[in-house]
């Protein structure tokens, strides 16, 4: 679609669906700011907080959304997803930051929850199949970014804004909803992406000649769990993925809570510590992957993320004092860790190792099994913290980073440099679609 005579594309295109990503993250940091305020407006229980987090964007809201999205996004199309995704966004946050009662927030986190879970693959999906093969990571990269900008703004907006308490959070919502609206208008003039365009070309031409020994098969979900390929590819990025998310994804939304069991309590140094962490995942995405993702070993790069991760929650755990150097130590290994580790390559590994006809549908898949867990955790999470102490949750956390460090250490791909034609003759042993020509940005 265009606006007036003009197409979005290159780089503008790129930034502008990699901007789910800044939505997600920044309508987590909103909920993770805004929790303590809506707790004490409601007079809500820590069970009741945990199911604010469980049921939102972190967690199952983003899982339903992955579900439904990523087939969808297979089945209609790329930029399907965004011509309608962000304006279930819009009516989510808007409504949070109208909320009366507890009732209408929980329905505003799982209405934002499920437009952004239907957003994030579609937007990985479809920057990776634009990229050039020499710069995908790159390209990539832009989503991690984003992803990483997006708490850095959230938690610079709720320290400057916490003396207004509830109302400095709603305001914050009102900003999600500007920029969405932003973003929506921009990607109207997005194209479809031509290597999905010309999958489904190609299937329709073929459609009354195809059987099971044609290009695919089965499609989709169908086609998805029904070569082995393809499950071992689930299992290595979901096992990635699901343990180091499942504590991102705590650190996210649960992080204030953390700093005040470790000796830290001023809610506005808790959010500038916060700002320091985003901060220093910015720097890394940029300096780090964007730069290196392309040109050095990925597995070794997933390595050192992955690495310092662990090094930063030892850090927190092993030191519970609150103390300055200790706080800006977690800070910033955790935050470069995010940079450079699994989040970053899970999106781009994502988007490499399945063929086109349901590389949306695998995204979809691994991010709802993913957040899932994440929600299961979230529920219990500010009740386990209470219980058994930072000590307790943070050996539990650290023994999952360690977990998805091995995973990628032992079977990280070699896709560097290698177009998405090129990856599926290794991986299938033939051209599973017709993604011969790729698209330089």
């Amino acid at each position: 679609m265009k606006i007036g005579a003009r197409t979005t594309t290159g780089w503008r295109a790129t930034i502008a669906v990699a901007m789910s990503n800044y939505i997600e993250a920044g309508s987590i940091i909103a909920i993770a700011t805004s929790l303590a305020f809506w707790q004490s407006e409601f007079g809500i229980s820590n069970f009741a907080v945990g199911l604010l987090a469980a049921l939102s964007a972190n967690a199952f809201g983003a899982a339903i959304g992955a579900i439904l999205g990523g087939p969808l996004c297979d089945r209609f199309g790329r930029k399907a997803i965004y011509t309608y995704d962000l304006l279930v966004y819009m009516a989510g946050v808007l409504l949070a930051a109208f909320a009366v009662n507890y009732t209408m927030l929980l329905v505003a986190f799982i209405i934002t929850g499920i437009a952004v879970g239907a957003g994030v693959p579609a937007s990985w999906t479809y920057i990776a199949e634009q990229a050039p093969s020499d710069g995908r990571a790159k390209h990539v990269g832009t989503a991690q970014l984003a992803w990483s900008v997006g708490p850095l703004i959230g938690f610079a907006l709720a320290a400057a804004l916490a003396p207004l308490g509830l109302l400095g959070s709603r305001l914050i919502f009102l900003h999600l909803f500007v920029v969405a609206a932003v973003v929506w208008w921009v990607r109207q003039g997005l194209a479809e992406s031509k290597i999905w365009a010309d999958d489904k070309e190609e299937v329709k031409e073929k459609a009354k000649v195809e059987t099971t020994t044609g290009p695919l098969g089965a499609r989709g979900l169908r086609g998805l769990f029904s070569r082995k390929v393809n499950i071992s590819a689930l299992l290595f990025l979901g096992g990635i993925y699901l343990f180091w998310n499942t504590v991102a994804g705590q650190a996210g939304i649960f992080m204030p809570r953390v700093y005040d069991t470790a000796g830290l309590h001023s809610p506005v140094a808790q959010n500038m510590l916060q700002v320091l962490v985003w901060g220093c995942t910015v720097a890394a995405t940029y300096f780090g992957f964007m730069r290196y993702g392309d040109k050095m070993s990925q597995r070794l790069l997933y390595v050192i993320g992955a690495a310092l991760g662990i090094v930063g929650w030892i850090v927190l755990v092993a030191f519970t004092d609150g103390g300055v150097p200790t706080m800006l130590a977690f800070a910033v290994l955790w935050g470069v860790s995010a940079g450079i580790g699994a989040q970053a390559f899970y999106s781009l590994w994502a988007s490499e190792l399945f063929a086109t006809p349901y590389r949306a549908s695998a995204q979809g898949v691994m991010f709802c099994v993913v957040r899932s867990f994440t929600g299961l955790l979230s529920y219990f999470f500010p009740t386990l913290l209470v219980a058994i102490g930072l000590t307790g949750v943070g050996l539990l956390l650290i023994g999952l980073l360690t977990v998805a460090l091995i995973i990628g250490a032992v079977w990280a791909p070699e896709t560097r440099g290698k177009t998405l034609q090129q990856i599926e003759v290794e991986r299938y042993g033939r051209v599973e679609s017709p993604a011969a020509t790729e698209v330089a940005v």
